[in-house]
């Protein structure tokens, strides 16, 4: 009986001191690596994955899915998943916004596990400068986005509504590219807006603040509010929550001020580290400046580099 007492202890204990030996180091039962996604219905047949190192949009219906940018390659099973769960018909189609891998690093294993109507994996879609980046970067062909455009825009239709792709160029890179699903009245952004920082820049691919303001434009050319400036038209950002036509408003302003400080500052003069040093963007710094590559200084210098005299 004492031998039977002792063994029950001891079993508890060890139950109760196991997640403690994991923790420490002590051998323990493998557990895959996972990434918690999200799922948000913006309006329509629109939906937001969150958590995948960018935004993914993902529309549904009779004819299949849709999914806009693919996110971090290491999120790709995850999202997947995250997708049969909103829907069980084929995946048709992916659209890039732009060549990043936060954006694209699931583009592998979202298209080939979609399929077209000839029986191909699911088609990736992008502007032709998206193409030429990720060959540059050595990507393999079964992420490329072999299905292109080179003119300002293109359209089609899908699970009940018309779809529009604009390229905006020379804005966040040079391959920017809007989606509006005009049915469900959601846009999808890319970097070209975000609820997180300030515009991020990215000079190595041609990108420039004035393209960016373009980008913006075009976004509140599209977007209608519903009542007293809210709701209306959604916007999914590439990073950040859901907006509105008063945000994308509100972020358009202050990249269009800080370009015009910015521009100012250049005109008498001034270096770059003197246009630093005068704070042009003190204002919005406590919103958007961030640590890490996308600081304040980063972005007036991106600005002082692209600024049009």
């Amino acid at each position: 009986m004492r031998a039977r007492r002792v063994a029950s202890v001891y079993l508890r204990c060890t139950r109760a001191l196991l997640p403690l030996l994991i923790t420490c180091g002590m051998p323990g039962p493998a557990r895959a690596q996972q990434t918690e996604i999200e799922t948000f219905h913006v309006q329509g047949n629109v939906y937001m994955l969150i958590g995948a190192g960018a935004n993914i949009a993902v529309q549904t219906g009779d004819d299949g899915v849709l999914v806009v940018d693919t996110g971090a390659r290491e999120s790709a099973a995850d999202v997947l998943a995250a997708i049969r769960r909103l829907s069980d018909k084929p995946i048709r189609w992916i659209i890039n916004t732009h060549a990043h891998e936060d954006h694209t690093g699931g583009n592998e294993t979202i298209s080939q596990a979609g399929i077209t109507v000839n029986g191909n994996p699911a088609a990736i879609i992008a502007h032709e400068r998206v193409l030429a980046r990720m060959s540059d970067a050595g990507r393999s062909v079964t992420e490329l986005p072999l299905t292109t455009f080179f003119e300002e825009g293109r359209d089609f239709y899908f699970n009940g509504e018309a779809i529009f792709l604009r390229h905006i160029p020379r804005a966040h890179t040079d391959g920017d590219i809007l989606v509006y699903f005009r049915g469900s009245d959601v846009l999808v952004a890319g970097d070209i807006f975000v609820t997180t920082t300030y515009p991020v820049i990215d000079l190595e691919a041609e990108g420039g603040i004035e393209g960016f303001l373009v980008g913006l434009n075009a976004i509140l050319d599209i977007t209608v509010p519903k009542y007293l400036q809210e709701g209306g038209t959604y916007v999914v950002p590439g990073h950040g929550r859901v907006a509105d036509e008063a945000d994308v408003v509100a972020y358009r302003d202050m990249a269009l001020f800080v370009r015009d400080r910015v521009r100012a500052l250049r005109a008498q003069g001034m270096t770059l580290e003197q246009t630093i040093a005068a704070e042009p963007a003190l204002d919005y710094a406590p919103r958007y400046d961030k640590d890490g590559e996308r600081t304040t200084a980063r972005f007036i210098e991106a600005v002082y580099d692209t600024v049009e005299q």
